[in-house]
C-alpha cells in the first residue's frame, strides 16, 4: 500500500521546516489525503490505462476493463486469455491491449514477480520498464501508491510539473528534467512532495 496518513504527515512536517514554499503550501490547501493502491498486478495495469489520457476517462475505461476481464485483474490467466477484441471493446488502444498482455504474460513467466520487486528504487524501475508498455512514468506511479516507497517522485507527470513550477515561482512550466532538479533537495521525502502536489493540483491520482 501507499503512503500512510502518518507517514505524510511525518515527512511534509519535516519538508515544511526546510522549505518555506511547502510550509506555505500546506498552510494554503490543507494537508492531503493518502493515496493508496493495492500491491500487485492490477494496480500496475491501472497505471497503463491511465497513461495519457484524463482520470475521468481513464475511470471508465477501467470499468469497462474489469468486466471484460472477469472482474479480478490480478488474475493473469484469465487478463491473458481475454481477447484482444474485448480488450479494445472496452475502450483500451489497440497499444494499451497489447500492453496488458504483455504484462499478463510477464507475470506468468516469473520475468516480474510484484511480491519481490528490487528494494533500490532505480533498479525495481528498471525492470518494470523493461515490460512493454511500462514507461518510467508507470512504474514510478506503482512504486509510489502500491509500495508507499518515501522517495518516488514522478517528475514526468504534467500536474506534478505545473504545480511544483506554481508552487515555487517558476517563470514557466519545469521541463521533466528541471523538476527532478528542483525537487533534489527534497529528498528522502519526494513521494509526499508528490501527492502534496497532486493535492494541490486538485486532481484525483490513478
Amino acid at each position: 500500500m501507499g503512503l500512510s496518513a502518518e507517514q505524510l504527515q511525518s515527512c511534509l512536517s519535516a519538508l515544511a521546516a526546510d522549505h518555506p514554499p511547502i510550509a506555505a503550501a500546506l498552510a494554503s490547501h490543507g494537508w492531503p489525503e493518502p493515496r493508496l493502491r493495492p500491491r500487485g498486478p492490477g494496480t500496475m495495469m491501472r497505471a497503463i490505462v491511465g497513461q495519457q489520457v484524463s482520470t475521468k476517462a481513464a475511470a471508465s475505461i477501467w470499468n469497462k476493463l474489469e468486466a471484460a476481464c472477469g472482474g479480478d485483474m490480478d488474475d493473469l490467466a484469465r487478463v491473458a486469455a481475454t481477447p484482444f477484441e474485448a480488450l479494445r471493446a472496452a475502450g483500451m488502444s489497440g497499444q494499451k491491449a497489447s500492453y496488458v498482455h504483455a504484462l499478463a504474460e510477464a507475470v506468468a513467466s516469473g520475468q516480474i514477480d510484484f511480491g519481490a520487486l528490487p528494494e533500490a528504487d532505480e533498479e525495481a524501475i528498471t525492470l518494470l520498464s523493461s515490460v512493454k508498455g511500462i514507461g518510467r512514468w508507470s512504474a514510478e506511479i506503482y512504486l509510489l501508491f502500491a509500495e508507499g516507497r518515501p522517495d518516488i517522485f514522478p517528475a514526468g507527470d504534467l500536474a506534478l510539473q505545473i504545480q511544483l513550477g506554481r508552487m515555487l515561482g517558476e517563470e514557466s512550466r519545469p521541463t521533466e528534467k528541471r523538476a527532478r532538479a528542483l525537487v533534489e533537495p527534497m529528498r528522502p521525502h519526494r513521494g509526499a512532495l508528490s501527492i502534496l502536489l497532486w493535492h494541490n493540483y486538485n486532481i484525483v491520482a490513478l
